[in-house]
């Protein structure tokens, strides 16, 4: 077998790869000549330079395998690799531990103004009293973001001796306790933390997750860290907090655009920026060639793929018949998280009819994966999802019955917090899915694209005016599911729109007399 190394590796990966395969080093390919030279190979392993695009995908007529030796896979057409079968693997873990060291470091660098003091001091200027510090310990760091950098990080500022107050809706109180850490609101760690860092990954609900509104809440001794995701922090409601002295500084390691020379940021005095380094050591490039090659070893001597992005290679005749399930009950999973909107305790996705007499694993595994997406983002694939629910103390429950009423097959999805669930059902009819069921309400409808679920009570004058905010708003409703109910009793709007919809828009929504609640979800 042939493996093509597209982007620069360390010796350590490759030197696994040569021990197995025939190994084609040739970095700098164009698109152009990756399609001429792709057929040949049966893997191909890159970082962030090569473009897979789906001509490339097309022509790799013997490619089983994509090892991306980083975490982002945005440089790789994976829809396109799954249809072909193709496996696409990155590195989440291997630079793990750089990331918090990182994080750690801008933080000590923020205490004691190191950069600041160094440029000084090599400017011929002796400026003790300008840069006085701050001790870190006995301070309170607020961590938004519990997931496995996040945590690592609470670790080592524990052993600091500061307290750590955390930020993580899919955590359960359970969980933090074992980690030691103290559970709080985004707003209340602006208000009573002196560091602050973040390391969620970029999502709807993460973008600009601290803007001016939280920047209004800080002491002006607080200090800001990123080094997760551009975006997550608010840059220009940042600038302004520096420039007025709302906080008493930042350390950032990441930006929207990069390299970030248009940034209003990197004009702020009380800055700190390195170029996107969280990665940047020798351990974790080591880290990240070493496990892209262990996989790639594995799944071409018959073995199984822990990182796995996309879907693990099944039967050509089950994946057939399985795919739009699975792409069914990922979509529905996640749709029930977005409803929720808080941590879960247990999903449980029943099969009924034809389905449930098929082995269902893969169906499962995609609904898991889609819940915690919601959390993860990218951290979650096909063959961590289960793992990863476990390690949150999320119970995953499997029901079968081949009975069913008025379908073939169909597909419950629920998600469950203490008293509260959402729970969706589908179907596939001629081969595309199709929503049947919303919190117990009958709809008909295609899942994709953005739609608000308005809970509201049955009465005249309610579902008028709610449908005239988005009109005046300039957002179209492209369909509308009303659910049944008694006068007086409660049920559910599905409305289909055509753009995503701004939360002060909602929020007048939820303002129309009757309306109970709504929620905007992308399907």
């Amino acid at each position: 077998m042939k493996v093509l190394v597209s982007d620069p590796l360390s010796e350590q990966g490759l030197t696994i790869l040569q021990q197995h395969f025939t190994v084609d080093v040739n970095t700098g390919l164009s698109e152009e000549e990756l399609v001429e030279k792709i057929s040949e190979y049966d893997a191909l392993v890159i970082r962030s330079g090569t473009q897979v695009t789906r001509r490339v995908i097309e022509a790799a007529d013997r490619m089983k395998i994509i090892g991306r030796a980083g975490v982002g896979v945005d440089n790789v057409d994976v829809e396109g690799a799954t249809e072909k079968g193709i496996i696409v693997i990155n590195a989440p873990e291997g630079n793990m531990l750089s990331a918090a060291e990182h994080t750690i470091a801008m933080m000590m660098s923020l205490a004691r103004n190191i950069p600041q003091a160094n440029e000084s001091l090599k400017s011929k200027k002796w400026e003790r009293k300008k840069f006085m510090g701050v001790e870190v310990n006995g301070k309170t760091l607020g961590v938004i973001g519990l997931g496995r950098i996040g945590a690592e990080v609470a670790k080592r500022a524990q052993g600091l001796e500061m307290k750590v107050l955390a930020y993580d809706p899919f955590v359960s109180e359970e969980r933090a306790k074992e980690m030691g850490v103290t559970m709080r609101s985004v707003q209340e760690i602006a208000k009573e933390a002196d560091f602050v860092t973040v390391h969620t990954p970029l999502t709807k609900e993460t973008r600009n997750i601290i803007d001016a509104e939280e920047f209004d809440l800080m002491k002006n001794s607080t200090r800001i860290i990123n080094c997760a995701r551009g975006g997550i922090i608010n840059e220009e409601a940042l600038a302004d907090a520096l420039n007025n002295n709302k906080i008493a500084g930042a350390a950032v390691d990441v930006f929207v655009n990069e390299p970030p020379f248009d940034s209003p940021l990197l004009d702020c005095e009380k800055l700190i920026v390195t170029p996107h380094l969280g990665a940047s050591t020798k351990e974790a490039q080591v880290n990240v060639a070493v496990s892209v090659a262990e996989e790639i070893v594995s799944v071409l001597t018959g073995g199984n793929a822990k990182n796995a992005i996309n879907i693990p290679s099944v039967k050509p005749e089950l994946m057939t018949m399985l795919a739009p399930y699975i792409q069914l009950a990922e979509t529905m999973s996640n749709a029930c998280a977005q409803l929720l909107g808080k941590n879960y305790e247990k999903i449980e996705i029943s099969y009924n009819g034809d389905i449930a007499e098929k082995d269902t694993r893969p169906v499962t595994v995609a609904a898991v994966k889609g819940m915690l997406e919601v959390a993860l983002g990218s951290a979650v694939n096909y063959v961590n999802a289960t793992s990863l629910a476990k390690s949150r103390q999320v119970e995953v429950v499997e029901r079968k019955s081949d009975t069913t009423e008025e379908f073939s097959s169909t597909i419950k999805v629920e998600v469950t917090m203490g008293d509260e669930k959402a729970a969706i059902a589908g179907t596939i009819i001629g081969g595309k899915g199709k929503i049947i069921n919303v919190n117990g309400e009958h709809v008909d409808m295609i899942p994709s694209g953005y739609l608000i679920v308005a809970k509201h009570i049955n009465k005249p004058n309610v579902i008028g005016p709610c449908c005239m905010v988005l009109g005046k708003n300039n957002i179209n409703i492209s369909g509308m599911q009303v659910g049944r109910a008694e006068i007086g009793g409660t049920t559910i709007m599905a409305l289909n729109v055509d753009s995503e919809v701004p939360e002060p828009i909602l929020k007048e929504m939820r303002a129309v007399e009757g309306i109970i609640d709504a929620k905007l979800i992308k399907l």
